[in-house]
């Protein structure tokens, strides 16, 4: 060992780097003994002050694997490496050669990411040398390294030691005025910084310096504040993100820099999903990525709060509505995504009734006057108000505090203010003006002011009305629509109405349809994000856009769709239909194929009414595109479907036939796919279509000249079998089972009396009864048993041995076939071929060689 040590310090320079290259293999050789890997470390130490760059440099190549070896072998791995090997690491971060600096920055990531530094190595030994480097006063070269490695590590360190040790420096270098490429690298790390040490470090400290680099005089700088800009707003309050970093990002876009506008644009629609707010869309992602519908129950108390403040003008300008029915809907749908039943109401599920139904009948067959609007309005309060009380017990398991007046619309508002004026005013001016008012109705209405069922209307409604302002908010600011329910008491019913007058009423839009028609896209809503980033991400789609700013931006749109759909939510739909079909008929076959692969997460985003409406032709669409289109919507093909109604989905059981037809005949990968996705498919679909349609398919799909495809089409033969007779259709199953005898057991080809045996073997004891397969199957597969064919004979006794004769139905003692099995696999075990022998002679519970090569 004496002479290793002095040849690693006297011998020449080639040789000196070969010891280095080999110093694990040293290690391996002496590590049994405490003595020896002590001075072989020592030796290691010593190794690292050669004086040759090339020397240094490969013994740092080693030194992650010698840490890897020395946690996995040596129990006292953390003294010995903290001791001899990280030393040498944070030394040569400093070393004047360049590439021995890129070689040790190299293996601390590498250490990082396998979990060899201790927080206190890194505390005390590495953090201290990064900060020494990133002084004012440091070397350029030294202290951009510095910085980059800073900013790879940050992700790899707990959040006190970088809110503690690396941040102050950090904001430091993010307003370093010599050295560009020190923003630079700030810039494009600054995300990093923002998620590890949380949202008050970043407003409080973070924020100022991103404006900053938003402003950089660089174009790179901006660009890379750009890129991170969807990881800087997460790290923020909703608050911060809508009124600070909006208007930062529209600098952004319009920056006169074409690639920080290319930039900006790619990174708009994640910027816009960052406004994602689950008790707003009703759906949250799970640990494992899925998008799901958030309970019921759970957003039953947001929708409340926001029935009650975030429209209380919907409730103002109801009043002069004439088409109440409608009205409400379209309220309601901004808020609250339709339920399973396809009708958007806020209220459970249980809660309908057949109360609830008389009142749908009644605004069904009713409507009000253009100057009576209060009348109509009263009848769906008292009526809602009746259906509410009878099931508000069902409702308190929701919460205790809720309110089953108010739950079916806003508050009606205080109007005892106006009641006062009114009583001040002189008996005459209210004659006059109630004169006025109701004069070109008089002659219709005043016959049924007489009516015993109109009075006892009236007087439901004044008790409602009476209810609703003892709970109702009170407002400074009343309109001539609060004024209205004053004069309730003595307007009739809405049965008064001529049926001429409600064809007339029915047909001309109403004067807030017209209004609602003219708004900008989010003023239904205008609170979901801002409309100035909506605008922007909607001119995507302009030809214009892809010559001043990118050729793909309509790519990166497409991309990004589905995150900005989610953030408007399903009530704000049709603020991206348009963008949405534009995008599905782009030339650019790119542009549909990243439609075609997230069409089934929009489709669980918009549910299935505005799924069968919108997104179903585009899907229709894409099952006849190319075939780098249509292997996104193969993909996800089950996960479509499973979304679609019954009798919707039942039509793309004539087109599953069509898959199977490509372009290029080569593509074997996309019939692998078919199969796969037919499997899943299965369980939508009764026992007869899987029968009729997807049958043929599987026989065809095991027929095919590629291997991988049959090995996954007889899983999907058998996957049939199973749904039949799980089904109970044994009449069908053994159809099924004959034609399968037929196809393969009685093949010409070799490779069809293996594809038989295969399926046989796959068979579990849940998919079928063992009587039915010991009667018709069993004596076919041991018909193969004599077949001339190796590889046939080798499918066979795997089959047998360690499938079928393992099975509780074959270890019975009264089995009329255990004898004759056990006849079989003799004669196998005695087969002239020795895989043949080897697999009827293995032990059923040790693990075996994959098969699927032989298939």
């Amino acid at each position: 060992f004496a002479g290793f040590s002095q040849f690693c310090i006297r011998s020449l320079r080639l040789c000196r780097q070969i010891v280095a290259r080999g110093l694990l293999d040293v290690l391996r050789e002496f590590s049994d003994n405490e003595n020896d890997f002590i001075s072989v470390m020592e030796t290691v130490a010593r190794m690292s002050e050669d004086g040759e760059p090339t020397v240094r440099a490969e013994l740092m190549e080693q030194v992650p694997n010698i840490a890897m070896f020395l946690h996995e072998s040596r129990p006292n791995f953390p003294a010995a490496f903290s001791r001899y090997l990280v030393p040498i690491v944070v030394r040569y971060l400093t070393d004047p050669n360049n590439q021995v600096r890129k070689t040790s920055q190299a293996a601390l990531l590498v250490l990082l990411e396998q979990g060899l530094l201790s927080k206190a190595d890194m505390e005390t030994k590495v953090c201290p040398v990064l900060l020494e480097l990133t002084e004012p006063s440091s070397d350029d070269d030294y202290k951009i390294e510095a910085v980059a490695i800073m900013c790879k590590v940050v992700t790899m360190l707990s959040k006190d030691t970088v809110e503690h040790l690396l941040l102050p420096r950090f904001c430091d270098l993010c307003s370093d005025a010599r050295l560009f490429q020190v923003r630079k690298v700030c810039a494009a790390n600054f995300g990093e910084f923002c998620s590890i040490v949380g949202q008050e470090a970043t407003e409080k400290l973070l924020m100022p310096k991103f404006f900053d680099l938003c402003s950089d005089s660089l174009w790179g700088i901006r660009k890379a504040c750009a890129e991170c800009f969807m990881m800087v707003s997460n790290s923020t309050s909703p608050e911060v993100r809508r009124a600070k970093l909006s208007p930062l990002f529209i600098s952004l876009i319009s920056d006169q820099s074409r690639w920080v506008r290319q930039a900006a644009f790619q990174s708009l629609g994640r910027f816009i999903s960052t406004f994602a707010n689950p008790s707003s869309t009703g759906l949250h992602f799970t640990e494992d990525g899925a998008l799901l519908e958030v309970p019921r129950c759970t957003l039953d108390r947001y929708e409340h709060l926001t029935q009650i403040y975030c429209h209380y003008d919907c409730s103002l300008n109801s009043l002069n509505c004439p088409d109440l029915r409608g009205c409400r809907t379209d309220r309601t749908v901004v808020h609250t995504p339709p339920n399973q039943d396809g009708r958007a109401t806020p209220s459970p599920e249980h809660v309908v009734s057949a109360d609830s139904e008389e009142m749908n009948n009644f605004d069904d067959n009713h409507s009000s006057l253009p100057g009576e609007n209060h009348s109509g309005f009263s009848s769906r309060v008292s009526d809602s108000s009746t259906n509410n009380t009878k099931n508000t017990k069902d409702t308190e398991h929701c919460d205790e505090n809720f309110n089953s007046f108010h739950y079916w619309r806003s508050p009606l508002p205080d109007i005892s203010g106006e009641l006062e004026i009114l009583s001040s005013q002189k008996p005459s001016d209210v004659a006059e003006d109630e004169e006025e008012k109701e004069e070109p109705q008089n002659n219709c209405l005043q016959p049924h002011m007489d009516d015993p069922d109109v009075q006892a209307q009236v007087q439901v409604l004044s008790a409602a009305l009476k209810a609703a302002q003892l709970d109702s908010p009170t407002d400074g600011t009343k309109t001539q629509e609060e004024q209205q329910p004053e004069n309730v008491g003595d307007s009739p019913s809405v049965e008064s109405k001529p049926m001429e007058d409600q064809s007339e009423s029915d047909d001309s839009p109403s004067e807030e349809e017209q209004t609602l028609e003219t708004l900008s896209p989010l003023e239904s809503n205008p609170n979901v994000i801002p409309q100035q980033l909506l605008d922007q991400y909607l001119s995507m789609t302009d030809p214009a856009r892809a010559q001043t700013v990118d050729t793909e931006i309509a790519k990166h749109c497409a991309f990004s769709l589905p995150g900005v759909a989610l953030t408007l939510g399903r009530q704000n739909w049709h603020c991206l239909k348009d963008t949405y079909e534009t995008l599905a008929s782009d030339v650019q076959w790119k542009v549909r194929r990243t439609l075609a692969f997230s069409i089934h997460e929009l489709a669980v985003i918009l549910g299935d009414q505005l799924t069968a409406a919108d997104l179903v032709p585009i899907f229709n669409g894409f099952l006849k595109d190319l075939d780098e289109v249509r292997i996104g919507v193969l993909k996800h093909l089950y996960d479509f479907l499973k979304l679609l109604h019954a009798d919707k989905r039942r039509e793309y059981l004539y087109q599953l036939q069509e898959f199977m037809v490509t372009d290029n005949s080569r593509n074997w990968r996309f019939r692998y796919e078919l199969a796969e996705q037919l499997i899943l498919i299965i369980e939508l679909y009764s026992h007869y279509d899987v029968y009729d349609y997807l049958r043929q398919i599987a026989l065809t799909l095991c027929s095919d000249k590629v291997s991988e495809v049959r090995w996954i089409s007889y899983k999907l033969v058998v996957e049939i079998l199973q749904k039949l007779y799980t089904c109970g259709s044994d009449d069908l199953g053994l159809n099924f089972i004959n034609e399968l005898t037929v196809r393969f057991c009685h093949c010409p080809k070799w490779v069809g009396r293996q594809a038989f045996a295969f399926i046989c073997q796959v068979l579990e004891e849940d998919c079928m009864p063992m009587d039915q397969f010991s009667q018709h199957l069993l004596p076919s597969l041991l018909s193969l048993s004599s077949d001339p064919v190796a590889n046939v004979r080798v499918l066979v006794a795997k089959a047998l041995r360690q499938s079928i004769m393992e099975k509780a139905y074959f270890k019975e003692p009264g089995c009329a076939y255990s004898e004759e099995l056990e006849e079989t696999v003799m004669a196998l075990q005695s087969d002239k071929d020795r895989d043949v022998r080897f697999f009827a002679s293995m032990d059923p519970n040790k693990s075996l060689m994959d098969t699927a090569p032989l298939i």
